[in-house]
């Protein structure tokens, strides 16, 4: 958890044992602002230390046995494939919990935040800060996922087909011989992957705005975990053992960008926290229910690639 690096707020915080919230809720308690209080900050702080226990040590953010292997072990052809197809599948699908989760938002805000995911990851290359649109590069026009920038805006971004994220991995499926009718649709996907892409919109997707914020916390924070890493150094490895190699940037652009999510996420999370009130066992419970379904993904594609390398 990063937390305020002011002079004024850390002194203000350490003198109200407050310290391990962020620079912006510390401020809104340091003005009074409504909802936000001493006594408030200290049950988000306990609250916190629960879900850093019960939550955030899910064996899928600790211990993913699939990542785990595929960062170091050897790969085949195959392996690739199937690997390349069922996260064609998730990337596909989660566009249908994306759009739910833009339709059952509570406040215009709520819809406009996941409606800059959702147009991103059909097309809308991001406005970086003090870019204007006139000045995108042509690489960021063409959509190359390498070059466009991972901060910034869908409101005055470039829509460009080539940068929806669904045909960044349809250039690397081509390279291993997969077309178009090969990947993302529901029928392509195995039991697990589907699982875990069913739970996505029932939970990610929720109209119960809790159960979907829960979700949206347990999400970001596997996705900032470090499997995108782990995805991008077992790539790698294997480009260096064929002739032609993959295109990489959906997965360094992934890692690029979640990167950057995780203070966004425990910003959210505080705000939430002090804006309404936390049934805490149930936020954990669910935000636990959205990682079984990811170990589900995760765990289906560990068994995959076992069978595949028992052939």
């Amino acid at each position: 958890m990063s937390v305020a690096t002011h002079p004024e707020l850390d002194s203000f915080a350490r003198t109200n044992a407050i310290d391990g919230l962020t620079e912006p809720s510390l401020r809104a308690i340091a003005e009074g602002r409504e909802g936000y209080s001493i006594e408030a900050a200290r049950r988000f702080l306990a609250f916190q230390t629960r879900i850093d226990a019960e939550l955030l040590k899910h064996p899928i953010i600790t211990d993913n046995a699939y990542t785990a292997w595929f960062e170091h072990g050897q790969k085949s052809h195959e392996q690739i494939m199937s690997f390349i197809v069922q996260f064609s599948v998730f990337s596909n699908q989660f566009l249908v919990a994306q759009l739910q989760k833009t339709l059952n938002a509570d406040t215009l805000e709520g819809m406009r935040a996941s409606k800059e995911i959702l147009a991103n990851e059909i097309g809308v290359v991001f406005n970086a800060p003090g870019k204007r649109t006139s000045d995108v590069t042509e690489s960021e026009s063409r959509g190359d996922a390498e070059l466009v920038s991972t901060e910034g805006s869908v409101d005055g971004g470039v829509f460009r087909f080539r940068a929806a994220h669904f045909e960044w991995l349809l250039r690397i499926a081509e390279k291993l011989g997969l077309r178009f009718h090969d990947m993302g649709r529901r029928i392509h996907g195995t039991e697990t992957t589907l699982f875990f892409c069913d739970e996505l919109i029932r939970l990610y997707g929720s109209a119960d705005y809790m159960i979907s914020q829960s979700a949206s916390y347990a999400v970001e924070n596997w996705a900032a975990a470090g499997f995108w890493d782990q995805l991008v150094t077992g790539l790698v490895k294997y480009n260096t053992q064929i002739e032609s190699p993959l295109p990489l940037a959906f997965f360094t652009w992934h890692a690029r960008i979640e990167g950057q999510h995780a203070q966004h996420t425990q910003e959210e999370l505080e705000e939430l926290y002090f804006d309404r009130e936390v049934e805490e066992d149930a936020f954990i419970e669910t935000g636990n229910e959205m990682l079984d379904g990811v170990a589900a993904f995760w765990n289906g594609l560990d068994e995959q690639r076992r069978r595949i390398a028992a052939i």
